[in-house]
């Protein structure tokens, strides 16, 4: 098996098509046909059923495609980065996130990576939770923030913490005479305003099935492209909506936690699996130092901890709480 070998199957699972194939990889059909049939004589397995139109890869097949996709990657990464260190260029790492990620450690842990590691730069992408996924198999970003769980064998995934969810009030609405912990029973007969509207599922569906699971009616679900055009209608007494506890910006709005113990949201990091990349420990580091610091969005009222990678930041938090400050000394804050 060499890289060739690699580059035609993934042209063939691309195209769904051996000709097309061909004249994408300028090569004639019937040596890249013999490739691919070497291919599975080495393999021991049919990788594409032949007989079908389009093209359709076998289980064997897809699975042999997320994994080549990954070597592929792997190697321009080689590539590029002996050329940059040949050229003495920066090395640079494409971080997708979802914007309610934003209102919580995003920004300072990306603060904190680009001052421990000042020669790479960092490229942000808002990306949805779905599309992350994607766009890590293909290699156009490294790392992914987002809130949906997805199953892919070919990615890796993280649950940093469960962030409890709220529900942004009008300070008119009868609903907002406290601010005591909600029942979800209680938006019965609300407008609910979600977000965001596309694509699917997102984060919307996740609060909907919140509503559906208890067989909750509302008068109407109005959604909205993104977060601040929600809090924006909400501010405009058009309805409420159901956030992040993070995301508690505005100061004209009233926030009331949400007393249901699965009206949770997850901050989930994913990156290809068996990605050995120095980046991602380095994150997966900074994450934990990030939570000693006792950040004010990383309250214990409204996250939880599920991951080994959370506990270890946990306990890294309560060690810090724990030790005797000079009065000299100022706690980092985001």
């Amino acid at each position: 098996m060499d890289l060739r070998q690699l580059r035609y199957f993934v042209a063939v699972a691309t195209t769904k098509n051996f000709t097309r194939a061909a004249e994408q990889m300028h090569i004639a059909q019937p040596p890249l046909s013999r490739q691919i049939q070497l291919l599975e004589e080495e393999l021991g397995v049919v990788l594409i059923q032949r007989d079908s139109r389009p093209l359709r890869l076998t289980e064997a097949g897809r699975a042999f495609y997320e994994q080549s996709l990954q070597v592929l990657h792997r190697v321009e990464q080689m590539k590029t980065g002996a050329r940059q260190v040949g050229r003495n260029q920066r090395q640079s790492v494409s971080i997708a996130y979802v914007a309610s990620t934003l209102y919580g450690g995003l920004p300072m842990l990306i603060r904190m990576f680009r001052k421990r590691y000042p020669d790479t730069d960092v490229n942000l992408v808002d990306l949805s939770s779905v599309h992350q996924i994607s766009e890590l198999k293909s290699g156009r970003i490294d790392i992914g923030f987002g809130r949906i769980r997805t199953r892919d064998a070919s990615v890796s995934r993280v649950v940093l913490r469960e962030e409890r969810l709220v529900v942004a009030l009008p300070p008119s609405s009868p609903l907002a005479s406290t601010n005591e912990r909600i029942l979800l029973k209680e938006l019965a007969g609300q407008r609910l305003i979600v977000f965001p509207k596309e694509p699917r599922p997102s984060y919307a569906d996740h609060v909907l099935s919140l509503i559906h699971d208890q067989d909750i009616q509302l008068s109407e679900v109005h959604e909205v492209r993104e977060l601040q055009a929600a809090l924006g209608l909400v501010a405009s007494e058009m309805g409420v909506c159901i956030i992040p506890a993070a995301a508690r910006a505005r100061t004209d709005l009233v926030y009331r936690v949400i007393e249901d113990e699965r009206a949770t949201s997850p901050i989930i990091l994913s990156h290809r699996l068996n990605d050995d990349s120095w980046y991602i420990a380095a994150i997966k580091e900074l994450i934990v130092e990030m939570y000693a610091q006792n950040p004010p969005w990383l309250d214990m009222e409204t996250n939880a901890f599920p991951s080994s990678l959370s506990k270890e930041a946990l306990a890294a938090r309560v060690d810090e709480k724990s030790r005797p400050r000079s009065s000299s000394k100022k706690k980092q804050t985001d």
